[in-house]
């Protein structure tokens, strides 16, 4: 028993302090099948939000799965740390727990009392090794526990660093394509003369911003749990409405800036895929459809409004839809998964801006368009 005891610490010291190492230290998609953090996550996500669904007012559901980022982080850590502690621990009874006590005590409980003491570097001194081995391994356990530390303090700047600056970019959005952000409202709002050099530009940094969120959702996959501040935006709902332009534009609107959309629309289907295959959501068909004939008229008609004229019917209607398949259905597994609404192509009528509306005033819009955004807002 005592050489099961040592290998089996061994091993759970070495599986978690190889996720350790996959989840904070490497900077790159790990491909394995199995993975202990994955598991994790996977196992307590939709538990959360069958409770929260169960629980929790309408009203307040997207308070609360915004709660689940940090709080499952915390946990995953915890669950760490617990696990490095237990693992000294059976090494130690392995070792014939080689510990002298103050009241001569003996056995697994205080074989983990002193595991955990080192690993938190209380130094107590009420337990206290007795053998070379113990004291090696107490010493080596310390380091680690100093290690430990010293990673968490450097992963959790480093994760609210990115969530801020995609926030950043998902804020902007705000005035320039609606509350949520739509293909309609962004076309029509650079629909004024050099509009489309604005929004060429928009779409640039848009590509930019595709890239640094793929890059960092690879390499931290727990930051897309980590919800916007209001509740009508998303990272996901920002990529969509990108996407759904860039569609647009490609698809043949007469004077629009092409190349930076298919350039933009590469880059953002991207992000989308790979993160489909990093939580393993299957392509899923909408349903209904994003955008039937019917909506379509509806967008051509809008965007005649504002001087911005589609091409020919048949042409747009095949390449809009052969577009639309290469990253409607990732989009829609996703936003399945993550409890996220999917943006419309149009905007809703009278749907103001969140800059627009505040809970202490309501003067930059009329009331009734005021209670309706009000859930919206926060």
């Amino acid at each position: 028993m005592a050489i099961v005891a040592a290998i089996c610490g061994v091993t759970l010291i070495v599986v978690v302090l190889w996720e350790g190492f996959e989840t904070i230290v490497l900077p790159r998609r790990v491909t394995r099948r199995f993975r202990m953090t994955r598991f994790f996550y996977r196992r307590t996500w939709l538990p959360w939000v069958t409770m929260v669904n169960a629980c929790v007012p309408p009203r307040r559901r997207e308070t609360w799965l915004s709660f689940f980022g940090p709080l499952s982080l915390i946990l995953l850590l915890s669950i760490w740390a617990f696990g490095l502690i237990v693992g000294f621990a059976l090494l130690h009874w392995g070792l014939g727990s080689a510990i002298v006590t103050h009241d001569g005590s003996s056995g697994f409980l205080v074989d983990l009392y002193l595991s955990g003491t080192t690993f938190f570097t209380l130094g107590l001194g009420d337990a206290v090794p007795r053998s070379t081995a113990a004291r090696f391994l107490v010493v080596l356990e310390s380091g680690m526990g100093f290690g430990f530390l010293a990673l968490v303090i450097g992963y959790l700047p480093a994760l609210n660093q990115s969530f801020a600056s995609r926030e950043v970019s998902i804020s902007l959005l705000d005035a320039r394509a609606g509350s949520p952000p739509t293909a309609s409202e962004m076309l029509r709002r650079h629909g004024h003369e050099r509009g489309m050099d604005a929004l060429r530009q928009l779409l640039h940094e848009w590509e930019n911003w595709s890239s640094e969120f793929l890059e960092g959702h690879l390499s931290y996959p727990v930051l897309a749990y980590f919800r916007s501040q209001h509740e009508n935006q998303s990272w996901l709902g920002a990529l969509t409405a990108i996407l759904d332009t860039c569609a647009l534009l490609m698809a043949g609107v007469d004077g629009a800036c092409e190349r930076q959309a298919e350039l933009t629309f590469a880059m953002a289907r991207h992000a989308v895929v790979d993160l489909s295959l990093v939580f393993r959501t299957k392509p899923q068909e909408p349903a209904p459809p994003r955008l039937p004939p019917e909506k379509l008229e509806d967008l051509r008609a809008l965007l005649a409004e504002r001087g911005l004229k589609l091409h020919e019917r048949d042409t747009v209607d095949r390449k809009l839809t052969e577009l639309r398949w290469m990253y409607e259905p990732y989009v829609h597994a996703l936003a399945a998964y993550f409890r996220v609404k999917v943006p419309p192509w149009i905007a809703a009528e009278n749907q103001p801006d969140n800059w627009e509306v505040s809970v202490w005033e309501r003067r930059t819009v009329n009331r009734k368009v005021a209670d309706k955004a009000k859930g919206e807002h926060f």
